[in-house]
């Protein structure tokens, strides 16, 4: 079982910047990837980006590649999400989660484990 916690959410104007944590405990040895996902009011949960814990790699959705990146501590069990040149797209209650085999960000499938979430605001 893992535990995750994220932090790091809040108001801001648009352009601006954040750091979302996503922090993990207990048994995380055999997870394969964490991911962060969002939400906005009346919309589906997408994914937004992914780094995978068997070879690094990094993934974006389209909406925020080149502005998001994904990156890990191993030593704090903590993945981060820096935000860059926030819109009030962007705005939205941000999860991360875990995965434990194989896993579709797009598709949203193989993450077990959630985080109960931060809310990301962006004004315009």
């Amino acid at each position: 079982q893992v535990h995750l916690v994220e932090s790091g959410g809040g108001l801001v104007q648009s352009g601006s910047s954040l750091r979302l944590s996503c922090a993990a405990t207990g048994f995380t040895s055999d997870l394969t990837a964490i991911g962060w996902f969002r939400q906005a009011p009346g919309k589906e949960r997408e994914g937004v980006s992914c780094i995978s814990f068997i070879d690094g790699g990094t993934y974006y959705a389209d909406s925020v590649q080149g502005r998001f990146i994904i990156s890990r501590d191993k030593s704090k069990n903590t993945v981060y999400l820096q935000m860059n040149s926030l819109e009030p797209e962007d705005t939205a209650v941000y999860y991360c989660a875990a995965a434990r085999g194989i896993w579709s960000l797009a598709l949203i499938v193989g993450f077990q484990s959630w985080g109960q979430g931060t809310q990301v605001t962006v004004s315009s």
